[in-house]
């Protein structure tokens, strides 16, 4: 898929003198029906996450707290996205590498899949990720 497939959602915001809410539904404001839930935290300064691919995942990140950038790669073309709102996030198709860095302190990143976890359907390896898209060695 290309990068142009994964894009910054917005998300309904209400607001309200006492606080303000957002609420994602699956196939509404996401492409996909949400299986699970999972959320980094404490990832010490200078460290990075991800580094990898899905085959067939659909993913969506938030960043809840704090900020942390997220680096996407179809094999031909990379991009760079900085989450630092609770009210939008990055959609992240299958078949795309991965990456999460430059993480502020507290920040807490969410993630809604489309699946409950398969270890078959991660691509580990950049370059196996490469061959699988069709990029030539």
């Amino acid at each position: 898929m290309p990068l142009e497939d994964c894009k910054v959602l917005d998300l309904p915001k209400i607001e309200d003198a006492r606080g303000n809410l957002t609420f994602v539904e699956g196939m509404n404001h996401i492409p996909f029906d949400i299986k699970r839930v999972y959320y980094l935290y404490d990832v010490p300064g200078g460290s990075d996450r991800g580094a990898h691919a899905h085959k067939d995942l659909h993913q969506f990140m938030i960043a809840m707290s704090g900020s942390f950038d997220v680096v996407l790669d179809d094999g031909y073309n990379k991009k760079r996205f900085h989450l630092n709102r609770s009210y939008f996030g990055i959609y992240i198709c299958p078949m795309m590498w991965r990456y999460l860095d430059n993480f502020s302190s507290g920040a807490v990143c969410m993630v809604m899949a489309s699946a409950p976890y398969d270890e078959s359907d991660y691509i580990r390896d950049y370059g196996d990720f490469r061959q699988a898209v069709g990029v030539a060695p």
